[in-house]
């Protein structure tokens, strides 16, 4: 009877040690440290827009006035 082969994951981790600790960022790990970032951006956008009020008026408008330059009838 044939000896039972160990799984491809386990010989492949036995023979490259040294690429386990550059292992991939699992998605749920990823997706929250995103939305953490997504998160405070948004607060640092509304901060900034609530402490320059002017400054903030006018990239907005300078931002208006770039997409109707880009936009095509």
């Amino acid at each position: 009877m044939p000896e039972p082969q160990e799984p491809r994951r386990a010989r492949e981790s036995a023979e490259q040690p040294a690429q386990d600790s550059r292992r991939p960022v699992p998605d749920a790990e990823r997706l929250r440290r995103r939305a953490r970032f997504l998160r405070e951006l948004n607060e640092a956008r509304a901060l900034r827009e609530r402490v320059q009020p002017r400054r903030s008026r006018a990239a907005r408008m300078r931002q208006q006035a770039l997409r109707m330059r880009t936009f095509r009838w």
